[in-house]
């Protein structure tokens, strides 16, 4: 009896030691919960001296880019071995866990360069800031970084905060922005405002599906690459600009869909249906009043782009009228050009359209 109660004790023994040793490693190697502190950590390099970009990490170019100031981008996507996106609802692509995603920023020289991790507890965010020397980039405050780099006379780029990230990336369903099947589609708009020629080895929508990366996409889309359906290829521009640069807020499935003002361009509906934008925006009074512009209320005036709250809000860096609110401190000239040109040459009121309130 007393071996055996010697035999017990020596065996509790070894596993309260163990428990003591678990505990110590534990405490002096704590399991990282957020973002790395360096740039260099997330995977994206092969070489950090180089700058060799690793295997694996695939570069794309969206059809219609986010205006950022006028910045220079460069963007690469990382889908885990045996793992795959599902594409089923066209709109909203489902990634799996361990997606990743970086999208670096240039000015005069590289600025910063934004990280998207997709984990068991959702997306994480995270920016990394260059210096001077382009020797380093680490992690952003949460707070971000007011004054960056130059871009313009006495107009310094501002690196998002947490707070900033979660704004675009989570206002409505799609997380991911410039991934979906219209921004990575083969049929690309000539037309768009700062259009990229994408880069070398870039993927687009068809090399996804033919490499399996993305699965489930309807066969009409995977059979002929998605474009915006528009009477002229100046619509077509507008709409995907709109898209690209306001839909992910002003959409009929995210936060702001009590505003009935959806800028999204989708592909799950009818073909021969209108865009959103036409009828959500045309002849539909503003809940926004432009300052000293009683006459503007309407978000799109058809064929009177001066009557419109929509070039009103893209022409203005005054902080309580600008649109977007976030990630641009200069106005989009090309673009604002462009709505301008579409407003008064090819919008028409609606058919039975009245302006409501």
């Amino acid at each position: 009896m007393f071996a055996h109660r010697a035999r017990r004790a020596s065996a509790w023994g070894v596993v309260f030691g163990a428990l003591l040793l678990a505990q110590e490693v534990s405490t002096e190697r704590p399991a990282r919960s957020g973002p790395p502190e360096r740039l260099r950590d997330t995977g994206l390099y092969k070489d950090w001296g180089t700058r060799t970009i690793a295997p694996g990490n695939l570069p794309f170019t969206p059809q219609y880019p986010l205006w950022s100031d006028g910045a220079a981008k460069s963007r690469w996507l990382h889908i885990p071995a045996g793992r795959f996106i599902t594409a089923s609802n066209p709109d909203v692509w489902q990634f799996p866990v361990g997606t990743r995603l970086w999208k670096e920023f240039r000015f005069a020289r590289r600025a910063e360069t934004r990280f998207m991790e997709r984990t068991r507890a959702g997306w994480q965010f995270a920016t990394y800031v260059w210096n001077e020397d382009e020797s380093e980039a680490v992690l952003a405050p949460a707070e971000g970084v007011r004054w960056n780099v130059p871009i313009a006379d006495g107009i310094r780029h501002a690196v998002p905060s947490q707070a900033d990230c979660r704004a675009c990336h989570e206002a409505g369903p799609v997380r991911v922005l410039g991934v979906t099947a219209l921004q990575l589609s083969s049929d690309r708009d000539p037309n768009a405002p700062h259009a990229e020629i994408p880069a070398p080895g870039a993927v687009d929508l068809q090399t996804l599906v033919a490499r399996r990366l993305v699965r489930g996409l309807p066969r009409a889309l995977a059979d002929t690459p998605p474009r915006i359906a528009a009477p002229t290829p100046t619509a077509r521009a507008a709409i995907g600009y709109l898209h690209a640069n306001c839909g992910s807020c002003h959409s009929d499935a995210g936060e702001l869909k009590s505003l009935a003002f959806a800028l999204d361009y989708t592909l799950d509906g009818p073909p021969e249906q209108a865009a959103a934008v036409l009828q959500t925006a045309v002849g539909r009074l503003s809940h926004f009043k432009v300052p000293a512009a009683e006459d503007v209320v309407e978000r799109v005036c058809a064929g009177k782009p001066d009557k419109s709250v929509v070039v009103a809000r893209m022409s203005s860096r005054n902080p309580l009228l600008q649109m977007p609110p976030l990630g641009s401190r200069i106005v989009d000239e090309e673009a604002v050009q462009l709505i301008r040109r579409w407003i008064a040459e090819d919008v028409a009121p609606a058919p039975g359209l009245t302006v409501v309130r």
